[in-house]
């Protein structure tokens, strides 16, 4: 192959391998660190804050004490886009047991915004990440991600997961 068909094809290869990513679970041992509010330990995880998609403040404090699911994405992902509906299913399944908490990355404000209007996954909060703040603390390097933490905030998973995948996550995570 020439170099020149090379140079073309890698960018391509880049962006369809960007959206399709391969299952591998890691799983980490957070630090919890004290709440400057007094109202007990803060995991590491959960130290972070961010903007949703509607200009709201977020602390991530909030989440502390029920298992949360971190879904990143990007607006223009086609496996992002396939993956809504079973987010918003599971939101409402999960309703009272577990927080889902989207991170939009990769895309502006505007695009981000209409992923959630036209896929109807606004019953769930999102947080526009455009500098990757939030990716780099969970260590994300594509999208489609799911982190998992149980209630103490621990990561128990991060990885991609299909459907399958997800629904026997998340059995375990509330049992």
């Amino acid at each position: 192959m020439t170099s020149r068909r090379v140079l073309l094809t890698l960018p391509l290869a880049m962006a369809v391998a960007g959206c399709a990513s391969s299952p591998s679970a890691t799983t980490a041992q957070p630090a919890a660190a004290s709440s400057s509010s007094g109202s007990g330990p803060i995991p590491e995880t959960l130290r972070f804050s961010g903007t949703t998609l509607d200009g709201a403040k977020f602390d991530a404090a909030q989440l502390a004490g029920k298992p949360a699911v971190l879904w990143f994405w990007a607006p223009w992902c086609a496996t992002c886009a396939s993956e809504a509906q079973s987010v918003r299913d599971f939101h409402d399944e999960y309703a009272g047991r577990l927080t889902f908490l989207g991170v939009a990355g990769m895309g502006t404000t505007e695009a981000m915004r209409e992923f959630v209007s036209d896929l109807e996954v606004g019953k769930v909060t999102h947080l526009n990440d455009p500098g990757g703040k939030i990716w780099s603390k969970f260590a994300i390097v594509e999208q489609s991600t799911y982190v998992l933490l149980d209630a103490a905030g621990k990561i128990v998973t991060r990885s991609y997961l299909d459907d399958l995948q997800l629904t026997a996550a998340l059995r375990k995570l509330v049992s």
